[in-house]
């Protein structure tokens, strides 16, 4: 066993975590779904690759729900990329019942997010959301919470004739400009009344440094409850676009000349109901220690909060960091401190949409409380006069990526070994799709070259 194994081995008898907000029971849902005339309930779970999957259920299939009975493929977890060929089961948590409310007012529509067991009732331990559980039961063994908020950062394009997405706007807008400049403010503006009458506590919204792009912020919640919500956004960003003729993208770098869009997460660790982050107002060891976790297994956790070839177009571009380093300042830098006593943050600035939000905030989890349990230091803050040039880089594309998060124990540990091999195999197989396409590039300065 590689050091920092134990504090993260999966413990499948841990199968509820606390939670801190109030819990619904399954009473209260069927209460909801009678007094607002709710007629489908969307099964929602997710698969390896952070997708969004449901099966939409009648209300007269409730008591069949809340038996865990509703199975589904195991290849639907992968997304057909992996043969596993036994059946699934949804077990539905009930405080995320949700009603969606750009759905019709009569014959509502609401959601429910699943957890994926077994037959027998046992977590699947595959899954992205029990990967995530078993993280943050393992922490609380240790007497620690974690608290989490994302900057979400997406592009609102043009559709076609046919309704399929382009990278087309005809706005000119930059950082927080506003309308007539800004084209998106009306479902911007839709998207934020939606998400507060769901529930979400949205902190501030806006115009980001590219054309067509934005940045909606939310109130930080526990890690799951934050992954959570991460996957509900999305949701909700992309169907309010489309009531606009948008289409909202999170892919991190859709255009080449301009600012990619990235998915900042600041963490705010507890014991006790205390930020540990913070000492007599400023950083503490932990916090300290947390970031030199992080620095440590920058490298490999790029393959989960990088995870598609495109992802390193972003961390290759002006504006993105792409060198290992931590600050208290600067906009270069991999990981940002943030001083403020008991608002004490560390930023972690590299994630971009394309992420899984369950692996990514497990496998942070995990560097970072590595960093705590082996008192990592993460060396001095770097400054801008240092020119932010002479830290060790993050990986240059997918594959690299991947070969570092195979080759990182603590991180396989957090993910299960299993789960490991096949999405490094998973991603080898894109990374090779990729390789083996000839692209418009290659043909506009090759063909007539050679």
């Amino acid at each position: 066993m590689q050091a920092g194994d134990a504090f993260f081995m999966v413990n499948p008898a841990k199968v509820q975590l606390e939670r801190s907000r109030n819990m619904k029971s399954m009473d209260d849902i069927k209460r909801m779904i009678e007094e607002e005339d709710v007629e489908f309930i969307r099964l929602q779970f997710t698969d390896i690759f952070g997708r969004l999957k449901n099966i939409a259920v009648t209300p007269g299939q409730m008591d069949k729900i809340f038996m865990n009975r509703f199975a589904v493929d195991g290849s639907s977890v992968f997304n057909d990329c992996y043969e596993y060929d036994d059946e699934l089961y949804l077990h539905p948590e009930p405080d995320t019942f949700m009603i969606l409310p750009w759905r019709p007012k009569q014959g509502k529509v609401a959601k429910v997010v699943c957890d994926i067991c077994h037959a027998d009732g046992s977590p699947f331990l595959m899954s992205s959301r029990t990967i995530l559980k078993n993280v943050l039961l393992d922490i609380l063994d240790h007497g620690y919470s974690i608290m989490a908020d994302p900057e979400c950062e997406f592009f609102l394009f043009h559709t076609d004739e046919n309704g399929l997405p382009t990278t087309n706007s005809h706005e000119m807008a930059g950082y927080l400009d506003v309308s007539p400049a800004d084209f998106g403010e009306n479902a911007r503006r839709d998207i934020v009344l939606m998400l507060e009458e769901m529930g979400f506590e949205v902190e501030s919204s806006h115009h980001e440094h590219a054309p067509a792009q934005h940045e909606i912020d939310f109130k930080e919640a526990e890690a799951l409850e934050t992954a959570d919500n991460i996957q509900t956004f999305r949701f909700a960003v992309r169907s309010i676009a489309k009531r606009f003729g948008l289409y909202a993208t999170f892919m991190p770098k859709p255009k080449t000349d301009v600012a990619g869009s990235a998915m900042h997460l600041n963490f705010t660790l507890l014991k006790d109901g205390r930020n540990v982050f913070n000492r007599n107002g400023t950083e503490s060891e932990e916090a300290r220690f947390f970031i030199g976790g992080i620095l440590k297994h920058a490298r490999g956790l790029a393959a989960i909060a990088n995870p598609i070839v495109n992802s390193y177009k972003r961390l290759l571009g002006c504006s993105a960091p792409n060198e290992i380093n931590w600050s208290d300042k600067g906009e270069k830098s991999l990981i940002r401190l943030h001083r403020g006593g008991e608002e004490t943050k560390v930023e972690l600035r590299f994630p971009d949409g394309a992420s899984n939000p369950y692996l990514l905030l497990a496998v942070c989890i995990a560097a970072g409380m590595d960093g705590i349990k082996n008192k990592i230091d993460p060396g001095e803050a770097a400054r801008c006069k240092d020119g932010l040039n002479n830290f060790e880089k993050m990986p240059i594309d997918l594959k690299e990526a991947v070969d570092c998060l195979q080759s990182d124990p603590v991180l396989i540990a957090a993910l299960g070994e299993e789960f490991a091999k096949v999405y490094a195999d998973i991603k080898y197989r894109e990374w090779g799709d990729f390789m083996s396409d000839v692209s418009a590039w290659e043909i506009d300065h090759y063909l007539n070259r050679i």
